[in-house]
This record gives structure tokens, C-alpha cells and sequence, in this order.
């Protein structure tokens, strides 16, 4: 597997430390390897095997414990006999009720390292997390970027330019979950079809006692298939009553955090580049794989959208916090900012057309700011001008210093 190095060089600084590691995301986007990894470099480093307790609450091994309580007393005698600071990793914690009272008392009940992982982003929310407020640090890990793809192709040899083309079109359609790599088409498709209803099952309907699963599926289709189109709760309301289906505002937007939560779409909400006013209502979402959005959009597929959408996640990927612009009524897709940085992103399929063209660059032109711009396509020519930067999309997914 891919060494995960983006997220090693984020936790190392606290390996050791107080904090308690806590490591979110999508089901099958690589948080078990990733414990795997950091107990290779702990053992690496010197710290015994007896040391270190994983627990993978997946697992039939440990279907005994189903609470706090039970989790206490597997932990204290496992470690009853351990000399020296224990490390403690544990896999899908949200499986265990009340867990965080058991997390805050490893903290101060012994003396030890503790990672957990787990798959839905509430995992920290309610009166419970309180417990740990200000104790722990939390790392959102994705699936595979594009270049964390081509590491994979190249331990098999040189690749070419061509080569990364083809790789790049397939990571437009079937995202970067690490065990789609070993698949063929079918397989790929398969597989993100399982995995897909197994987020929506359990991280959604069962752990939400969703009743209406016909809405849910219903409105998780539309949201993806709309990935990055502006609109608000009251017009996905107006589009399924169109479909027949009556329901609030108030359900609606309580469906949609359970799909943000369960890590199947994520959401960027709009600001007034002027004046730095975060807007409330009209917000995008865009989808946490190019995967799931090839197996929900069929043959409706928007080549844009797409590209949109895995821009959106490498910035994410490079710890930029996203806003879609607003400038006089025009809008710039990306507006990134982070300590000390901020850019502007457009993308777009082509600007061969000039009329495309001069609409890509209008809206960053507007901007009287001296931050870097950039208009993102498939395009190989540069058309570069007045200090906006034109760019190939794989050249920028490739140039991790933007």
C-alpha cells in the first residue's frame, strides 16, 4: 500500500504527546492502513510489540464489547502487566457506546499514547466530547489523491506523460478508494456500489433510525448528480414536490448533515469577495469521490462537474479552508484561504472557445487584490494573461507547492 505521508507528517509532531489522535473520514478511504502505518514507524523506532494494543472493533474478535464499560475491562488488564507508556489505537470507535468516557480516563488513568479512527465527522459532537475538549487533535483523511495514485503506478515502473493521462481519466471516474486499484472496470464498479450502500445503511439509515429511506436515497442522488450547482434547502424542497414527494425545509436539511457526516458529500458555502461576507443561503456540495458520483450519475455525467469536484478535494487535501466567490454577481468557483495564503481558483473543462475564455477570467479580473489566481482546464495551450495563471488540472494536482 501507499505510504500516506500527507497525514504521517501531520500526526508525527504529536505522536507521543498528550492529545488524543483522532483520525476521520470515509468508510475504506485508508484509516486502518494508516493506524498500520503509524504503529510500523513506532515499532521502527524502538517501541515494543507489548506496548502497543490495536483493536479493530469491526472485527468478531471483539463483538463482546459493546460499551464503555466493557472496553474498560479489556483495556485494564491488557495493561495491567505493561511497563513503560502504552500506545492504544482503536479502529470505528463510534461502534462503542459512551466511548469517550473510556478515552479520558486512559488520559488520566495511564500512561499512554491513544489514536483513534472513526467514520462519521459527529463522532465528536454532544455533551460526551465535551470530555475531551481541547485534549485531542483531528485529521480528516481522504481517499487517494491523484498523485498518491501515481505512486502506486510508478513502484511498477517508469510512467509517461500519456500514461498519466489515462491514469487521470480513470481517477475521473472511479476515485481514488484505495482498493479500487486492484480491480478491473467491473470489479471497480462493484465494489463502489457496495461500499456506497453500506456508508448509506449503516453510517446514515441505522445510525439516524432514518425511516424514510426512499427520500433519503432520493435526495442523496439529487445531491450528487448536482455536484457543485448552487442551491438551497427551499429548491431541493421545490424540485421533489415536482417529483411528487412533500416534505419540510427541516427535513431536508437534517437528511443532508447526516449525509455531510456520514462523508459522502461535503459542503462550501458562498462569500461576498468584497466585502469578506459569508453568505447563508445557496451553498454547493460537492461529493467525497469521483466514485460515487460515476455510479449515481450514470450516463448523465458533466465532464466540468467532475473536474470541479476533485479540484475541490485536493485543496482540501492541502489544508485550504474553501468558499465560493461572489464579485459584482459573477461567480469564482474557489476562493482558498490558509495562514498567511490565499488563491483563486476557476475551473472549467476548456477555454479553447473564446467566449468560455473571457467568462473563465472575467470574474478573477474584478479582483483588485495582489493574491495568485488561476484558471484550471484539460486545455494544453496557456493563455495565461493579465497576472491569472492558466494551468493544465494534472500539472496543478501534481505541483503540491500551490
Amino acid at each position: 500500500m501507499i505510504i500516506r505521508e500527507t497525514y504521517l507528517k501531520k500526526i508525527r509532531k504529536f505522536i507521543d504527546e498528550e492529545e488524543i489522535k483522532v483520525i476521520t473520514g470515509l468508510r475504506r478511504s485508508g484509516k486502518t492502513y494508516f493506524l498500520k502505518q503509524i504503529i510500523n514507524e513506532l515499532k521502527e523506532n524502538g517501541v515494543n510489540d507489548s506496548n502497543i494494543i490495536y483493536l479493530p472493533l469491526e472485527s468478531a474478535k471483539y463483538d463482546k464489547i459493546k460499551t464503555h464499560e466493557d472496553l474498560n475491562k479489556f483495556i485494564f488488564n491488557e495493561t495491567q502487566n505493561i511497563k513503560g507508556k502504552i500506545y492504544l489505537f482503536f479502529d470505528e470507535i463510534q461502534l462503542i457506546k459512551d466511548w469517550q468516557k473510556s478515552i479520558n480516563a486512559y488520559r488520566i488513568d495511564l500512561d499512554a499514547d491513544i489514536y483513534i479512527t472513526g467514520s462519521n465527522s459527529e463522532i465528536l459532537s454532544g455533551e460526551l466530547a465535551t470530555l475531551l475538549s481541547g485534549r485531542y487533535i483531528k485529521i480528516e483523511m481522504f481517499p487517494f489523491s491523484f498523485n498518491e495514485i501515481l505512486e502506486y503506478h510508478k513502484k511498477n515502473g517508469q510512467i509517461t506523460a500519456n500514461d498519466e493521462i489515462k491514469i487521470f481519466n480513470k481517477y475521473m471516474k472511479y476515485g481514488g478508494l484505495p482498493r479500487t486499484l486492484n480491480f478491473n472496470e467491473e470489479e471497480k464498479i462493484d465494489y463502489l456500489t457496495d461500499i456506497f450502500s453500506t456508508i448509506v445503511l449503516k453510517d446514515i439509515i441505522s445510525r439516524n433510525n432514518i425511516r424514510d429511506v426512499v427520500l433519503l436515497e432520493r435526495l442523496i442522488k439529487f445531491i450528487i448528480v448536482n455536484t457543485g450547482e448552487i442551491f438551497s434547502v427551499n429548491s431541493i424542497r421545490n424540485f421533489l414536490k415536482h417529483e411528487g414527494i412533500s416534505v419540510s425545509t427541516n427535513t431536508i436539511s437534517n437528511y443532508l448533515k447526516q449525509i455531510e457526516d456520514a462523508y459522502i458529500i461535503i459542503k462550501s458555502k458562498r462569500e461576498e469577495i468584497k466585502t469578506k461576507k459569508i453568505l447563508t443561503t445557496n451553498e454547493k456540495y460537492y461529493c467525497i469521490d469521483p466514485g460515487f458520483y460515476e455510479i449515481q450519475t450514470g450516463f448523465n455525467k458533466s465532464r466540468g462537474k467532475i473536474l470541479e469536484n476533485i479540484v475541490f478535494l485536493e485543496l482540501l487535501r492541502r489544508n485550504y479552508k474553501i468558499t465560493i466567490g461572489n464579485i459584482d454577481g459573477l461567480e469564482v468557483d474557489f476562493v482558498c484561504q490558509k495562514p498567511n495564503k490565499t488563491i483563486y481558483v476557476q475551473v472549467s473543462e476548456s477555454i479553447l472557445d473564446e467566449t468560455t475564455r473571457n467568462r473563465e477570467f472575467r470574474s478573477l479580473e474584478k479582483i483588485n487584490d495582489n493574491y495568485l489566481k488561476y484558471v484550471l482546464t484539460l486545455d494544453n495551450w496557456d493563455y495565461s494573461k493579465n497576472g491569472i495563471i492558466h494551468m493544465n488540472i494534472i500539472d496543478f494536482l501534481k505541483d503540491t507547492n500551490i
